[in-house]
């Protein structure tokens, strides 16, 4: 059992630990594709629990209050090739939440966050792309790298965590949601100022359950990273499960 701790720098909401990252912590220490799932809101700035082994990592509050859990696990996901540099760029100009208030303090997207302090991964629709899949650049400042200059494997969920709900925002309009399940696997770890191509785009709703696959890739088109998110949508339930009409299988 080892002690954690989120810290505030790492919130998505503003009381809470942003999705990806925990999950990214979840599954860090297990091997290959792995799922994380989170049960509760996220504590900032106390001690968690983390029991890990092989094969799971367990996250409680002191009160022993299950927070998330990540297991081993496979990834069946059709990664679509990722738009040029110059198109991710491009992309990034209509960010939606360059026009309004979205998150503006979360540690992946929020504008308000400096260089080196958030990821600041502004994820827009791609021109010529169909609905929903949207792209930008990333590339990771030297504050996050470890001793070797890489990407920790949870900075790397983090980046991937709000292209997915932003997916489903330029598709549909604009709704709340929270991070419910992740999985995901970091194939190779970036080095700090290698610029990238973060990837987003819609699969399926069910319910108020949105699916939305999310990838990383090297400007040359390597595939660093991929995921697919379930997110859970906050208000009343849509429609019974349909599969968008530019879903990936």
């Amino acid at each position: 059992m080892a002690k954690i701790v989120i810290a505030r720098q790492f919130c998505g909401p503003p009381d809470s630990g942003n999705g990806g990252y925990v999950c990214g912590v979840l599954a860090r220490d297990i091997e290959g594709p792995a799922t994380s799932v989170l049960r509760a809101r996220v504590p900032l700035d106390v001690e968690l629990e983390l029991a890990l082994s092989e094969e799971a990592a367990v996250m409680t509050d002191a009160e022993g209050t299950l927070i998330g859990r990540g297991d081993a696990d496979e990834l069946e996901l059709d990664v679509p090739p990722p738009p040029s540099l110059e198109a991710a760029r491009r992309a990034m100009a209509g960010y939606i939440g360059h026009q309004q208030r979205v998150h503006p303090i979360c540690f992946t997207c929020g504008v308000e966050r400096a260089e080196g302090d958030g990821l600041r991964v502004f994820a827009g629709q791609v021109e010529g792309a169909p609905a929903g899949h949207v792209a930008c650049v990333w590339t990771p400042h030297a504050a996050f790298a470890d001793a070797a200059g890489l990407i920790p494997a949870e900075v790397v969920w983090a980046a991937l965590d709000c292209p997915g709900v932003f997916a489903w925002l330029v598709k549909e309009g604009r709704h709340g949601a929270l991070l419910g399940t992740m999985t995901g696997e970091v194939i190779r770890r970036p080095g700090a100022g290698e610029p990238c191509i973060v990837t987003a785009w819609p699969l399926v709703r069910e319910g108020r359950k949105e699916t939305a696959g999310v990838a990383l890739f090297s400007t040359d088109g390597e595939l660093l990273a991929r995921g697919r998110q379930v997110w859970i949508m906050m208000g009343p339930p849509r429609q019974a499960a349909t599969a968008a009409p530019d879903a990936v299988p």
